[in-house]
């Protein structure tokens, strides 16, 4: 079983949470080409500004890989204004395992995540990329921070 940090917009997130599905731009097709049935996703939504707060990073759920990689281009998917006109076509199943009640801070875990190196510079670990292989320590330390 792998464990895999999914990275997402809260706009995206909700697709996620009401189609059970998990999709990423072409381009990332070495990345979820290596997800299995069986492995285990987190739904990480990246900061984002709301009014003039700024909502951090956090991970909001555990979902299971329930079929391998299929292609879909139907425009499920908001693409954000970076991406153009992205309609995510690389595709997976998913089944929810949990939707945490509260989001988990990401931030405050930074400090102990094993697969974030640079402490200072955490972003570059996530910057540009759809999705990461985690090490099973941080699965489990991120999931065990969840209510």
């Amino acid at each position: 079983m792998t464990y895999w940090l999914c990275i997402t917009t809260q706009e995206n997130w909700e697709i996620i949470k009401e189609k059970n599905v998990w999709g990423v731009p072409e381009r990332h097709k070495n990345a979820i080409s290596r997800v299995k049935p069986g492995d285990l996703l987190l739904i990480y939504v990246k900061q984002r500004g709301v009014g003039k707060e700024i909502e951090g990073p956090k991970v909001v759920a555990v979902y299971e890989a329930v079929s391998e990689v299929f292609r879909d281009s139907s425009r499920i998917f908001k693409s954000p204004p970076e991406m153009g006109n992205e309609a995510f076509p690389l595709r997976v199943r998913l089944r929810p395992v949990k939707i945490f009640e509260e989001p988990v801070d990401f931030k405050k875990l930074i400090p102990d995540l094993k697969f974030i190196e640079n402490k200072r510079k955490w972003t570059g670990h996530l910057m540009g990329k759809a999705m990461r292989e985690i090490p099973e320590e941080d699965f489990k330390l991120i999931t065990s921070s969840s209510k």
